[in-house]
């Protein structure tokens, strides 16, 4: 008998920003209650599991990021039973639920660390975080050179002398992945929500964790803080190509830990799953993380990252495909997330411009962002059609541009402080959900909610809310929910591989077998279609046979 392949290989996860996604209590933040009554929209919608981000308690010194206590719900999102409930409820509706796991630092307020901060230098509750004493006269100085993704120094130092690592903001001290106590830890948090019913977890900065033991200074000429997305460019270097042993990112260490969860996950029945949030250098240090005894799946952020050009995103799709399937692990696409600008106002940018880790995606002028929303519908398609799985950033399905225009007095991201307000950060997209109505909340929270949005949304958004697209043919909305319906009906589509088609310079195409073609027209000029039955699938108006600029289709053959 041939077993049925994983769900995760082919998977279209749904994003949940919890704060943005719904409020049913009328706080101004969203909720598990709220997500409890959108679970109808995501069925409708097609999704097969949703990510929520972090829902732990926490002070939310970085929005839930700082976990105080892994086994427990904040009471700003609910409780663990509601947590249990909305699992159930997800599963009924046949959507698997993926929560985040923060294992790279705690909060402050974690109990392990207050431990540490009580027992005072030297003592045993201090090596389960990075603690140093400092260098130059009376160790006043940090131990090494270290700078956080947030900016500013990873060390900070309390009054009796010690220094602390803390590769984002103090209020998350990273722990030490060579002690094992914090394994048994992790390992026993994996097991609370699988017996919860969790189906997965994305693992947070998966490609941190292990530090090397001496703690050296970086690399000469090296970005300071190399493979995150979040690293100022004032602090960046010209960085050496290939790989560099980095003493805090992506150490090949890290691999351990991962075997362990690998097995910790096979403990459990109906394929449980991780997925990393791994930042790496290249396509053959991502695969490293998806062996067949490692992770599951990771993130392709070289997709994300690319700029609207047939050539690089098609010499990133075949590394991808190629470096992933040497391991036997299935590509994923993402398009946008919690962390980057949403990518319709990425692509109203006209030049084509491709971003790393090592340079952050800086705008070049105001967007265009009827130019954007073409191109991110095309670009909807092609993610969809290609092998492997897919993550969807919620209101990517809605056509949400980033805010770039929210007032400086409401900005939450410590990116904002830490900078020295000179980096805006992340609230750009972040701002809560449009769902129905033609002012502010937009169906986010109730009527009669005692807060506004923890964000304010722009008032044009009510044309962009679910109930505004919901069965207008035109809209992205209905462009998602079509191509789910159809990647969910069409044998080719999933995982699988990929035939290119002889296209020019300048158009994506390829089949898949059986019977499909994905033709993307990034070129200036209309191109013909290749020999086709019917069209399944089209990102906007056809005309006379040809494609437009901008524009992608799916096509029967």
């Amino acid at each position: 008998m041939t077993r049925t392949a994983p769900w995760w290989r082919s998977a279209v996860i749904y994003q949940v920003y919890i704060r943005s996604f719904a409020d049913a209590n009328g706080d101004g933040v969203g909720d598990i209650a709220g997500i409890r009554s959108r679970l109808p929209y995501l069925k409708s919608l097609g999704v097969d599991a949703i990510w929520i981000n972090p829902w732990y308690k926490s002070p939310m010194a970085d929005h839930g990021y700082d976990v105080a206590d892994y086994r427990a719900i904040d009471p700003q999102f609910g409780t663990v039973a509601e947590a249990e409930q909305l699992i159930e409820e997800a599963h009924r509706h046949g959507i698997r639920v993926i929560p985040d796991i923060v294992p790279n630092h705690t909060s402050d307020q974690h109990a392990w660390f207050r431990a540490a901060l009580a027992a005072g230098p030297g003592s045993p509750e201090r090596e389960r975080y990075v603690f140093r004493s400092g260098r130059g006269p009376g160790g006043a100085e940090p131990p090494n050179d270290w700078v956080s993704c947030f900016g500013g120094p990873a060390w900070t130092r309390l009054p009796d002398g010690d220094w602390y690592l803390h590769l984002f903001a103090p209020q998350q001290p990273d722990l030490n992945w060579q002690h094992p106590e914090v394994r048994a830890e992790f390992e026993s948090i994996l097991r609370f929500w699988f017996s919860r019913g969790v189906d997965g977890f994305r693992i947070d900065v998966a490609h941190g964790l292990v530090k090397h033991p001496e703690l050296p200074d970086l690399p000469p000429r090296q970005e300071p803080a190399v493979l995150s997305p979040l690293v100022s460019q004032e602090n960046a270097g010209d960085r050496p190509r290939g790989h560099v042993d980095h003493p805090h990112w992506d150490r090949d260490e890290v691999h351990d830990i991962y075997r362990a969860w690998r097995r910790v996950a096979d403990e459990f029945p109906g394929d449980r799953s991780f997925v990393a949030e791994a930042w790496a250098d290249s396509p053959e240090r991502l695969a490293a993380y998806v062996r067949e005894d490692g992770l599951h799946t990771a993130f392709n952020f070289d997709f994300l990252m690319s700029g609207w050009d047939a050539k690089e995103l098609r010499t990133v799709i075949d590394d991808s495909l190629a470096m992933l399937g040497a391991v036997g692990a299935p590509a994923t696409w993402v398009l946008s997330n919690h962390d980057v600008m949403r990518h319709p106002s990425r692509y109203g940018r006209r030049a084509a411009k491709r971003w790393t880790a090592n340079e952050p995606y800086r705008p070049d002028g105001p967007a265009d962002l009827e130019l954007g929303t073409r191109r991110a519908r095309a670009a909807a398609l092609l993610m969809l059609a290609l092998p492997g799985g897919a993550y969807v950033y919620q209101g990517e399905e809605l056509g949400l541009p980033e805010v770039e225009d929210l007032p400086e007095d409401v900005l939450q991201d410590p990116v904002w402080e830490r900078s020295g307000h000179t980096d805006r950060g992340r609230d750009g997209c972040r701002v809560p959900l449009p769902w129905s109505g033609t002012s502010a909340p937009f169906g986010f929270s109730p009527d009669g909610a005692s807060a506004a949005p923890w964000l304010p949304q722009p008032e044009a958004w009510g044309e962009l809310s679910v109930a505004a697209e919901t069965g207008d043919p035109a809209s992205m909305l209905e462009l998602y929910r079509g191509a789910l319906r159809l990647r969910r009906e069409h044998p080719a589509l999933g995982d699988g591989t990929l035939a290119w088609l002889d296209s020019g310079e300048s158009v994506l195409a390829f089949r898949r077998d059986p019977g499909f073609l994905c033709v993307v027209n990034l070129s200036p000029e209309p191109c013909p279609l290749p020999a086709h039955t019917s069209v399944l699938l089209s990102s906007g108006p056809l005309a006379d046979g040809l494609l437009p600029p901008d524009h992608a289709v799916w096509l029967a053959v």
